[in-house]
């Protein structure tokens, strides 16, 4: 019988295949930050005015609010849910601290009552999820429906304005030339991130992404962090209400939130979190958050209609999920 023969690969193949996995290995780590700098360095050719300092921290600003709700919805969607009340939620904490707020004179009293109505919000939301056993998409659709409700009965359908004097310095003031809201929103990501990536919560959410039943099996109280994870999306939903309110001094019970959800959950997606829960970083939903903003700087820059811009969203999130799925 002829011996048969195992052949080695040459170094050549070696160092090809080598070369490969690196690259791989750098896409799916870093995919987000290339395609960030790709989509900086394309703006930047289209449009003279995009590079000016002004417009980059005018890009900064208008992100501060959906970045600060993409936080949430990222700790939310890598343990495998979704959060479509974020919206909604904004607008009624936003007209509950200006009552608030005005009835009591108080700033502190404002700001409790959005931190307490946000995250109450978020603890419905879990009780339903973890205790009641409703899927995501439908608990959270019936808190977005119910929550704008309250919000327009309350304020009668239309807006509402602060009475209280220093309340808009929140928004409106500046560090240097940055504003707080993107100080703030710095800071809420260097803060989540620590969560997530260097506590056993943030391994817990990780986990139940992964796997719900492993999770369970394996000790870990799965009911109590999901609610957890509801309750603290809705704190961050009360950050930026706070923000939005402070630096329009009013809130609109009808328009105030429209569509947050949908970009957020773009700029989670962007970042590289994916839908089914488990895998994604908190850093790509930062610059997820940026590549939106930018897209959004791009498109005003260029008088493209805001009619279609919502369209340019809705094929950003279909082109990151057709990404995932190749990975």
């Amino acid at each position: 019988m002829p011996s048969t023969q195992l052949h080695e690969p040459s170094p050549q193949q070696q160092s090809s295949t080598t070369m490969k996995d690196r690259l791989n290995w750098l896409w799916s780590e870093y995919s987000v930050i290339i395609a960030f700098l790709i989509i900086f360095i394309v703006a930047s050719m289209m449009s003279p005015r995009f590079l000016d300092l002004t417009n980059q921290l005018n890009i900064l600003m208008h992100v501060s609010i959906i970045g600060i709700i993409s936080l949430g919805m990222t700790i939310i969607m890598l343990s495998g849910g979704i959060d479509l009340s974020v919206g909604s939620v904004l607008a009624l904490v936003g007209v509950l601290t200006v009552m608030a707020m005005n009835a009591s004179g108080s700033i502190i009293i404002g700001l409790l009552t959005a931190c307490i109505v946000g995250a109450f919000a978020g603890f419905l939301n879990g009780i339903l999820i973890a205790k009641g056993k409703i899927a995501s998409f439908i608990a959270t659709l019936g808190m977005m429906a119910g929550a704008r409700s309250i919000a327009l009965y309350t304020a009668n359908g239309g807006s509402i304005s602060s009475e209280v004097d220093g309340f808009s310095a929140i928004s409106n003031s500046k560090l240097g030339m940055i504003h707080y809201p993107v100080i703030i929103f710095i800071i809420m990501t260097v803060l989540v991130f620590i969560l997530m990536h260097k506590t056993r919560f943030g391994r817990y959410v990780y986990a139940i992404g992964s796997n719900e039943k492993a999770a369970l099996l394996s000790g870990i109280r799965v009911d109590r962090v999901k609610i957890g994870v509801y309750s603290l999306a809705g704190l961050l939903v009360s950050a930026a209400a706070i923000i939005e309110t402070s630096r329009l001094n009013s809130i609109s019970s009808s328009s105030s939130g429209m569509q947050y959800e949908l970009d957020a959950i773009a700029a989670v997606i962007i970042g590289g979190t994916r839908m089914t829960g488990g895998r994604g970083k908190i850093i790509g939903t930062f610059f997820g958050v940026l590549i939106l903003g930018i897209l959004n700087n791009m498109m005003n820059l260029m008088n493209v209609s805001t009619h279609l811009q919502g369209f340019v969203k809705g094929l950003i999130i279909i082109i990151a999920v057709v990404f995932q799925k190749r990975e």
